[in-house]
């Protein structure tokens, strides 16, 4: 969404540029990157005939991804002319020239700056089609457990630490806690029960967030409040876990969360719209331009709209408004209800509706185990089971939902894990493109952890955009241990089916699910072709469903730009296009496949404006904030989660 730009003076202090740029956000600052603490040097006496259109900045000395159709295999050439290794900048925040050195130094004027890239890659900004930015804001005001995994004694030993470092919110404050890891109890088999929790020495109400997001664990005094009891129905899309007598255990899944995080009070605003500054900071650091916010309600808009008018909204965002299972089966109330949202908010700068989103299935992971399968689970033996997971939405409520929104030119967004729940987004589709014969609407479906291979045809035949967080598809303890043999080594086989997609004819798209798992842009580029990653314990069908490097580039660039319908701005690096560009210190079209991990952002613009600057003040703290939120400690085991040797896969 391109914004009319505000001139601002060339000859700005490193200070005064950052403040400048981060106070711009994509409401439109284009600046030039005069003392970026960069390799800049100024134009100098030469450049007195310069052309009446000089650009606010040249990068040079570049290995230039375009993205566009026209680069063959490598994505780097330009209209045939070779490869391009220098773009400039007009002053109005688009690309004013891509090329070779040569050809790129006439836009070269007086006020120019210009940055020598040394051989690093110059891109399209990542676009991330599926994140929680929002969300990662406000975790990051919380306590964390990191993902650990705990005896009930280290648990209440850690909890009790917390307790004590906010003491003097005793006696009915909350107690919220992020990243709990819903198997991570010791030993393996723990099931986690209010009465653990109970035991703490406080009266506190106490909820511990799972960091997958679709698991809460609360203390009794958390479920009387919220009024949990044994006849407390499940909630459509949810489930209130209960034990052998009939009573609630303290843990919700997925829609039956809100039944007690509705009672949690909001962080203070002003703290939140800071962390949220901090984190859109962080993104920027990692070269995200663009961002899907994948869940979003009337909280997160007025944050955004906040942040926007602190001028500290650094991306584009396409807000998903989420609808509940129940808006599901009223297709002319979800529509009001997503209207209204967007009338209210229509008016913040960087924001662009159009989207929703629907919840069709939950997770695949042992024991959580509630994502839609078209065959059951198995049990620690390898024995069919009868349980085939949770579908929240009918495929013909889903098909009714999206023809309605369709029409009036919405898109549909799908979380969708297992091959049922991914073959019910199609046949929803399916029936509002024979409703409304729209092809143009770009519905997507995301996760796609299992598709049945009959399936992997009707996306190109649909239209469907498969938006894939491919930093997953590797092997390690999540993949092997806690769901091989729950699945079966067949269906295994077929996981994250990347390749598969591409060869017919899919289009691609690329997220992170931050905060679900940390933000790892450059790693999750590299496991998307080599699908292993950095922690990964060896490849995961790499053969069978690894991508190449530029398809994996294209997926993170311009496919998503695709999915959010915004490539006639975005996406490749071309004139005319918005300059929402990335400089890496590497260039990742030609390092070992490995070494894209490690890729560091050295500036990061959104329509022209410096949103990053590796070498500023700034630009340092953000980039260490990502460095040590990646480094965090993840589960590292699931030895003896399933118990002994499967029959189904050979282990023990």
């Amino acid at each position: 969404m391109p914004q009319p730009p505000v001139p601002v003076p060339s000859a700005l202090s490193r200070r005064g540029l950052l403040a400048t740029a981060g106070a711009a956000g994509v409401a439109g600052v284009a600046v030039t990157a005069g003392a970026i603490g960069l390799t800049v040097t100024a134009a100098g006496p030469a450049a007195a005939s310069s052309p009446r259109r000089s650009a606010a900045l040249v990068v040079h000395n570049a290995r230039v991804f375009t993205g566009t159709s026209s680069t063959g295999a490598s994505g780097t050439g330009t209209s045939g002319r070779g490869c391009p290794d220098a773009v400039a900048v007009g002053r109005d925040g688009r690309i004013l020239a891509v090329g070779p050195d040569s050809a790129v130094r006439r836009f070269v004027g007086r006020d120019t700056d210009v940055v020598d890239a040394r051989g690093g890659t110059l891109m399209s900004g990542i676009h991330d089609g599926h994140a929680h930015p929002m969300d990662a804001a406000s975790r990051s005001l919380r306590p964390s457990l990191a993902g650990a995994e705990q005896t009930v004694e280290e648990l209440r030993k850690t909890l009790t630490g917390f307790l004590k470092d906010s003491a003097e919110q005793e006696p009915d404050g909350w107690l919220v806690v992020e990243d709990w890891n819903p198997v991570g109890l010791l030993p393996r088999g723990t099931a986690p029960h209010h009465s653990m929790l109970d035991a703490l020495p406080t009266r506190r109400p106490i909820a511990l967030r799972g960091g997958d997001g679709h698991n809460l664990w609360a203390n009794q005094r958390a479920l009387d409040i919220a009024k949990v009891t044994a006849s407390t129905p499940d909630p459509v899309g949810g489930k209130i876990v209960k034990g052998t007598d009939g009573k609630p255990t303290g843990v919700l899944k997925d829609d039956a969360q809100p039944i007690v995080t509705r009672h949690i009070p909001e962080p203070d605003g002003t703290r939140l719209a800071d962390a949220a500054a901090k984190i859109l900071a962080e993104a920027a650091a990692s070269g995200i331009t663009t961002f899907m916010e994948a869940v979003v309600g009337h909280d997160e808009l007025k944050l955004y709209q906040r942040l926007a008018e602190s001028d500290r909204l650094l991306q584009r965002i396409v807000p998903a408004l989420r609808l509940d299972a129940d808006l599901t089966k009223d297709p002319a109330a979800a529509l009001a209800y997503a209207k209204g949202l967007r009338d209210r908010f229509s008016d913040v700068p960087g924001l662009r509706f159009g989207t929703v989103k629907v919840f069709l299935d939950g997770v695949i992971e042992y024991p959580a185990q509630t994502a839609a399968l078209l065959a059951p689970y198995l049990d620690e033996d390898g024995t069919p089971t009868d349980h085939r997971g949770d579908l929240y939405v009918s495929a013909a409520d889903y098909g009714r939902l999206s023809a309605a929104f369709n029409a009036e030119g919405w898109q549909m967004h799908a979380h969708a894990i297992g091959d049922r729940a991914v073959r019910t987004s199609l046949d929803g589709y399916a029936y509002a493109l024979r409703r409304t014969g729209r092809r143009d609407v770009r519905n997507t479906t995301a996760h796609l952890q299992l598709v049945d291979p009959a399936d992997l045809p009707r996306f190109a035949a649909l239209g469907v955009v498969a938006c894939m967080q491919l930093q997953w598809a590797t092997r390690n303890v999540w993949t092997m241990d806690a769901l091989l043999p729950y699945i079966g080594a067949a269906r295994h086989r077929r996981l994250y089916p990347a390749r598969s997609l591409r060869e017919r004819r899919a289009a691609l798209a690329g997220g992170s699910d931050w905060p679900v798992d940390p933000l790892q842009v450059w790693n999750q580029i590299r496991t998307a072709v080599d699908r292993e990653g950095m922690a990964g314990e060896g490849d995961l069908y790499r053969a069978q469903e690894g991508i190449s490097r530029t398809s994996s580039l294209l997926m993170h660039t311009l496919g998503t730009a695709r999915q959010l319908r915004s490539e006639h701005v975005t996406g490749t690096v071309e004139r005319g296009k918005a300059a929402d560009l990335v400089l890496l210190d590497r260039d990742v079209t030609r390092c070992p496949v490995a070494d894209i991990s490690s890729s560091e952002v050295r500036l990061t613009l959104v329509g022209g404006t410096v949103v990053h600057d590796a070498e500023s003040s700034a630009g340092r703290a953000a980039a260490a904030r990502v460095t040590r939120a990646a480094a965090g400690p993840r589960p590292t085991s699931y030895a003896s989660v399933h118990g002994g040797r499967h029959a189904s896969c050979g282990c023990g």
